[in-house]
């Protein structure tokens, strides 16, 4: 039951780390609350699927190359036509980008009847301390902690990475000092929009792609981000383990999957009780 919790918490905190990291993202570069976000998970599995299984028999990890390259110019399109005309009303665009994923479930749902899709990108299982665990989820591990190092370092090295730093903490100067906010918010979205991509794509392939999938990470990602400190790098990655051993804690204790939804909930509101902030939740700098 220990090992269980460890192994299973682990790589659940991984993914989730991948999930959150897009949504805190844009929030600290644009101030933008991406209602959306859930939407990009969705539409990474279902274009997975589309170019791996359904029309193009693609490789799969040249889909999962595809996917997630049209999953961010996706982002950057509906940056650019539905938020941006509404970008200095926070309430506006969460209505917008929570409507933008309405209309991408009813897509989903016009040309997939709203049936679950399986798609598969390893087969098999290899036994650790006697746990039977599937290549899927340590591929899906093994994937989130890569991306999530490559993007901490681009943050922090590259001069893209320095703008957004210098965004997230004064728009104003920012702009002043020659930085073009509208492209870098379009890039930022990009990003976020491919992050979401990759973990929808992952945790497809071990559970299953339908066209309600885009709830639940919506609210998983929105609890890890307020629980580690909106805009905090370094919190979406703390945030996201402790959802993630929190989760997988109940489901093995009480055998009853369905409480994981509320567990995350309950571990966000005890903390904000305690730190209303959020663990990291000082001020707006990506390096954090």
């Amino acid at each position: 039951m220990i090992e269980d919790l460890i192994i299973y918490g682990l790589i659940s905190g991984a993914v989730y780390s991948l999930l959150a990291l897009g949504f805190t993202l844009i929030y600290g570069v644009a101030d933008i609350v991406n209602m959306a976000h859930g939407a990009f998970y969705m539409l990474g599995a279902y274009m997975f699927y589309i170019f791996a299984v359904k029309y193009f028999s693609l490789n799969p990890f040249l889909a999962v190359i595809l996917a997630v390259v049209l999953v961010g110019l996706i982002g950057t399109i509906i940056y650019r036509v539905f938020v941006d005309p509404v970008l200095d009303d926070i309430v506006a665009v969460m209505v917008v980008t929570l409507g933008v994923a309405l209309i991408c479930q009813q897509i989903i749902i016009l040309n997939f009847t709203g049936s679950d899709v399986a798609i598969n990108l390893l087969s098999g299982s290899v036994d650790f301390f006697g746990l039977p665990i599937d290549y899927h989820r340590i591929l899906a591990f093994a994937v989130s902690l890569i991306l999530f190092a490559v993007l901490w370092v681009f943050i922090r090295k590259s001069k893209i990475g320095g703008a957004m730093r210098a965004v997230a903490q004064d728009r104003e100067t920012a702009m002043l000092m020659g930085i073009n906010t509208e492209r870098l918010y379009m890039f930022t979205m990009a990003i976020s929009a491919s992050f979401a991509a990759v973990a929808g794509i992952l945790i497809a392939a071990y559970t299953a792609a339908n066209p309600q999938m885009w709830t639940s990470p919506l609210g998983m990602s929105f609890a890890i981000v307020v629980l580690g400190g909106l805009g905090s790098i370094k919190g979406s990655l703390v945030g996201a383990f402790i959802i993630g051993y929190a989760e997988k804690a109940i489901t093995i204790w009480t055998g009853m999957a369905y409480l994981e939804g509320a567990a995350s909930l309950a571990v966000m509101v005890i903390v904000l009780l305690l730190r209303p902030a959020g663990l990291f939740g000082k001020r707006r700098e990506m390096e954090e």
